[in-house]
């Protein structure tokens, strides 16, 4: 061990020696290349820095910067709303310069306020379908449209051109999604009578529909929602719709072989009453009891009859087809297979009473 008074001794030597030099001054300076120490700067932390510094930073970090206002305040009374909401959007409150409120309020106080408000963003809006909007995009499409066709002038014609109807339903709500599985559904009508379907063909179609026609318009009625889309319920009806067609078309063997008594409902062409009414009406025009110029039809075929009566005014007797578009015997044809299909009650008995009246010749 080296004793104490050795290492004081040298030190004290040392010192003495290095007295009398001069000692060159180091300039100052952060960057570790300019001076050839370890390039690690040793960086103190000040926990409690000098009220300047501290009052820059607070300066620094409150500096407010100005903002416009929002622009529903800054607009004109003028102001063109096509240009403010000219397509499909959701809600801007900032936009809107409307006092919209939505909402409900757990503090029994008025409904939420447009800003921040997430249920007016939630729901869908029309402020993009404005009158205004709808003027320029329909005088934007003009240039691509034709002229109404004049053959479609009023409802009836447009219904006898084009007598199928497909209806469907959108909705909107607000909910998780805008789409609503009710806009599935799809409804087919169609008026019977354009189907041009004979009497065969009429009894079974109807026998396969049950109740899906309504014998007051005369519409069958398709509805379908089994489907999970639209346009396939769509494809469906159209599907069914043909089958039925096609299917009341056809012919069993079997259907040859039915009787009068087979059949379902009373059929009055081919009966015993149609033979004997013929033979009724053709002996009163042989004998001049039958006023030929007032059995005119409302039907369809009433040239056909009118036809026919020049014919027997003529002196030639009716046809069989002349003599049943006769009004009389229509009224009684009409009258008889009411009473037997339907029953009796006084509407109906009083009917057949009055065509077998004007049948004869009593009224």
């Amino acid at each position: 061990m080296v004793p104490l008074s050795r290492i004081v001794a040298k030190n004290l030597s040392q010192a003495v020696s290095t007295a009398g030099k001069p000692r060159s001054v180091r300039p100052f300076t952060n960057s570790a290349k300019e001076r050839n120490d370890d390039p690690v700067e040793f960086r103190t932390l000040n926990l409690n820095p000098d009220r300047k510094e501290r009052k820059r930073f607070e300066e620094r970090k409150n500096v407010q910067h100005d903002l416009l206002p929002p622009r529903a305040k800054r607009m004109h009374v003028d102001q063109q709303w096509t240009n403010v909401w000219p397509a499909a959007a959701s809600f801007k409150a900032t936009a809107v310069p409307l006092p919209v409120r939505m909402g409900k309020n757990l503090n029994k106080k008025a409904p939420l306020d447009k800003y921040g408000n997430a249920e007016l963003m939630k729901i869908p809006n029309f402020l993009h379908l404005t009158p205004t909007h709808i003027n320029i995009q329909c005088a934007a499409i003009k240039k691509f449209c034709t002229p109404w066709p004049k053959e479609l002038a009023t409802d009836a014609d447009c219904h006898r051109h084009f007598p199928v109807q497909i209806i469907t339903s959108d909705y909107c709500h607000s909910g998780q999604s805008i789409r609503d599985s009710k806009a599935r559904v799809v409804s087919f009508k169609v008026p019977l009578s354009d189907l041009n379907l004979d009497e065969h063909a009429r009894d079974k179609f109807l026998r396969l529909i049950g109740n899906r026609y309504d014998p007051k318009t005369g519409v069958v009625t398709l509805i379908s929602d089994r489907c999970p889309t639209r346009k396939q319920n769509y494809d469906y009806v159209c599907y069914l719709i043909t089958a039925l067609y096609f299917e009341s078309q056809k012919v069993e063997p079997w259907e040859h072989e039915k009787t009068v008594a087979d059949f379902e409902k009373y059929r009055w062409e081919g009966s015993p009453s149609q033979i004997a009414t013929t033979k009724l009406v053709r002996k009163m025009v042989e004998s001049g009891r039958f006023d030929m110029g007032q059995q005119e039809s409302n039907s369809a075929e009433a040239a056909d009859a009118r036809e026919g009566e020049g014919a027997g005014k003529g002196g030639a007797p009716p046809s069989e087809e002349d003599m049943k578009r006769f009004r009389v015997v229509q009224q009684y044809r009409s009258a008889v297979s009411e009473l037997i299909n339907v029953g009796e009650d006084h509407r109906t008995v009083d009917k057949y009473k009055d065509s077998v009246k004007k049948l004869l010749g009593f009224q």
